[in-house]
């Protein structure tokens, strides 16, 4: 088989032929032509096109798939056809997308390894420069989002995760079900989030959903009571618990900065002690620990806060669970801790989405999970400078989006 012969039939060429290739130093020159009069498609609408307006004086070229380690490089003369849709335009190429200076096979190499590495490495990888390489994941992104599969949605998480140094966040949401991401937002606003529900859900879709989990942020419960009426809000065990172990912790601190050097000595390194699960901590540390809270003092009162408060997560039944709660925080409204004292006003606030545990047992431990991946995708690619690369790259390795095809 000859090389035109072997090119002309992995680039699926119907309406053009290969008629010349040319070894050089640096690559292998590919040049293509059309073939006879055979008829070619409008770059818009890909209808057949009768009449060609005319031929570009100047060449284009597309780099391709390396045969054996030296770079292919396609050179054609483009035409522009008269389409009787949309008018004079360019004509389609079937082996690349309208304006991309890479074939389809090329691109659907990149945008697959994109998902495993850095761009970088990608880059080098395919001898590519990064804006190429970001320039194609952005293109299988927005592939990707217009072609994927949109069951109904029940049970979804919302989360933020950090974009770099500072209060500088994205909003993650993420089908429960599926174990998917849905949607990423540049902010954690509520302007941001509303986009969630008004162009990604819609109101038809936001019907459908039946179970919302979240942290304790207002304007997160706000819009889903605004759009989605008919889910059932869930606050986050993992937030949860996050904010008792940062009040028993304020009490630890602020217990540490009132005692005596010499005091400090008997409760120094014990902050780990505390927050672990007793189940989880090695016997030294149990014994330690069953030293420490003979002591009646303000952080041991603060622990068996914490450690009677887990007893909640056990409780199948809404009344139980709520008699437990009751009688909880007022035990904590009479411990004289003032953090303590403020997350049961906390939980007061939000008791509903609390309860809720009981009945459905879901969490966001997934999102944690896929927020680990997030953070990975930044540090393999040491920071992205702008937050849509940031965003595309997470779409393209979380969402389990469809590539475009390679013909």
């Amino acid at each position: 088989m000859l090389i035109e012969t072997f090119i002309r039939k992995e680039l699926g060429l119907k309406a053009h032929t290969v008629t010349q290739v040319e070894q050089t130093e640096e690559a292998m020159l590919v040049s293509i032509d059309r073939l006879d009069q055979r008829l070619l498609r409008c770059g818009v609408c890909r209808q057949r096109c009768r009449k060609v307006h005319n031929v570009s004086k100047k060449e284009r070229e597309w780099r391709d798939l390396s045969m054996r380690g030296v770079p292919l490089i396609l050179r054609y003369y483009p035409r522009r056809v008269v389409c009787p849709r949309c008018g004079v335009r360019v004509e389609d190429f079937p082996w690349a997308e309208p304006w991309a200076r890479v074939t389809k096979v090329l691109a659907h190499a990149v945008a697959k390894l994109a998902r495993e590495v850095s761009w970088l490495t990608t880059a080098r990888q395919y001898g590519l420069n990064w804006k190429s390489v970001a320039t194609i994941v952005k293109r299988a992104v927005r592939y990707g989002l217009k072609n994927r599969a949109r069951p109904a949605v029940h049970m979804i998480g919302i989360d933020e995760g950090s974009r770099r140094k500072g209060q500088v966040y994205l909003t993650v949401v993420y089908d429960l079900e599926r174990r998917v991401v849905l949607w990423v937002g540049e902010d954690r606003t509520e302007e941001a989030v509303r986009k969630f529900f008004t162009e990604e859900m819609g109101r038809r879709r936001c019907s459908s959903l039946k179970v919302v989990c979240m942290d304790m942020w207002a304007p997160y419960a706000k819009l889903v009571r605004e759009h989605a009426r008919n889910a059932q809000i869930l606050f986050d065990r993992f937030h949860i618990v996050k904010h008792l172990n940062e009040a028993l912790d304020e009490v630890r601190r602020s217990e540490m900065r009132r005692l005596s050097a010499k005091e400090k000595v008997t409760f120094k390194g014990v902050r780990w002690l505390l927050l672990k699960n007793p189940w989880n901590l090695k016997p030294d540390q149990k014994n330690r620990l069953s030293t420490l809270v003979r002591w009646n003092t303000p952080m041991v009162r603060a622990y068996y806060l914490k450690e009677s408060f887990q007893l909640f997560w056990n409780y199948k039944q809404p009344w139980r669970a709520k008699e437990h709660l009751r009688k909880w925080m007022n035990s904590a409204m009479r411990s004289k801790l003032e953090p303590m004292k403020k997350f049961v006003k906390m939980l007061r606030s939000h008791l509903d989405g609390v309860l809720a545990w009981t009945k459905l047992r879901l969490s966001n431990g997934a999102l944690e999970g896929m927020n680990n991946k997030i953070k990975s995708i930044s540090h393999r690619s040491f920071g992205f400078r702008t937050a849509k690369n940031f965003i595309a790259a997470i779409y393209h390795s979380c969402a389990r989006l469809p590539l475009p095809a390679e013909r």
